[in-house]
């Protein structure tokens, strides 16, 4: 049987005044509990507090961004969990809240903490519901929003496959609103499919269809099938799962090899570098080549930054593209003493490596 991350949105979760959309969280806990009762394992990764705070409150004065998202989740999240342990409660499935923060991704212990966690919980028979702890996250150490988080929690636990449930049916060929735009149905794996995609949002929602190709087209990559649906069709989930040709949607299909544990944390942790590498052409071509190698000192050019061995640093072309993220095996200092030289050892070795 598989494990299974499902990522519910703000709009499949909250009506339009804001309030909880309980009609379609009881249709979502009804298929979770059957897919259950099938033998899958699964994690839900749910929006919504936010947006159920906002209903339910109004601020005494004008708030900034921050504290606007630090109220209304402080209050949403209470009222979003009361209503899954209701709803779950009716087939007798306990449920637990995990609240995180993106630098609780930062390091390899927390990482991993987190995971087994939730690996606890899941052998238990506990599902985790997921969520940013919106009331303590600064602006800049929050996520894209919980497209990126469901990405990052769906290969931090080994799953099969990631549903993202949204509200169109997929990754069209232009605007889903377009009679002429046609739904994508299977990406393959290293296919780009992101100029399709329309710069547009709505509703309650941080993200848009182009941060969900974004994380889609990156967990495949990394070992996990992910899908992409509209989360308030009929029998949607287990549709996916047990049948999915009956229910519109786009498929990101999973590369041959799954990522080691460590190459899927280093894989999302950019955000968390604290140096800047930049390496030669012959370097680069080499770094993304079939083979297996480490980034050795012969190959970079410059080396900015202050940070520690087994800090993580990221890696740019000599045009200032992104092109990987490492742990590095030596210091800022060492990698500026070693720049050019041939042998020793490397800045990065392959183990702890991720090329994008």
């Amino acid at each position: 049987m598989a494990r299974i991350v499902v990522k519910i949105g703000s709009n499949v979760l909250t009506r339009h005044d804001g309030k909880p959309n309980v009609t379609n969280m009881s249709a979502i806990v009804d298929q979770v509990a059957h897919l259950r009762e099938a033998g899958h394992e699964l994690i839900l990764v749910s929006s919504g507090a936010v947006a159920c705070g906002r209903g339910a409150v109004t601020p005494s004065r004008t708030l900034d961004s921050v504290a606007a998202r630090q109220l209304f989740s402080s209050v949403g999240q209470i009222r979003l969990i009361n209503i899954y342990n209701d709803l779950f409660a009716q087939y007798g499935i306990v449920v637990g809240q995990v609240l995180t923060q993106k630098e609780n991704f930062s390091s390899r212990t927390s990482y991993l903490n987190q995971r087994g966690c939730m690996l606890t919980m899941l052998e238990n028979g506990v599902i985790p519901i997921v969520n940013e702890n919106d009331t303590a996250s600064l602006t800049e150490l929050m996520f894209t929003d919980n497209d990126e988080l469901s990405g990052m929690i769906a290969t931090m636990m080994d799953a099969d496959l990631l549903v993202i449930l949204s509200n169109v049916d997929g990754i069209y060929t232009g605007s889903p609103s377009d009679p002429g735009s046609r739904l994508i149905e299977r990406v393959s794996p290293g296919e780009d499919v992101s100029g399709n995609v329309v710069a547009s949002k709505s509703g309650f929602g941080r993200g848009g269809m182009g941060t969900k190709c974004g994380i889609a087209s990156k967990v495949s990559e990394e070992g996990v099938t992910v899908k992409i649906a509209k989360g308030d069709r009929r029998n949607v989930l287990v549709d996916l799962i047990e049948n999915p040709g009956a229910v519109p949607h786009t498929t990101f299909e999973a590369r041959g090899e799954a990522l080691s544990t460590v190459k899927r944390w280093i894989a999302h942790s950019s955000s968390f570098a604290k140096g800047r590498i930049v390496v030669d052409d012959n370097a680069e071509k080499v770094l993304r080549g079939d083979s297996a190698v480490s980034l050795l000192p012969i190959g970079v050019l410059s080396a900015e930054g202050d940070w520690e061995e087994g800090e993580i640093v990221n890696i740019f072309d000599r045009e200032g593209r992104l092109i990987g993220v490492g742990k590095a095996s030596l210091g800022g200092d060492a990698t500026r003493a070693a720049i050019g030289q041939r042998g020793g050892r490397p800045v990065v070795h392959y183990d702890y490596l991720y090329i994008e």
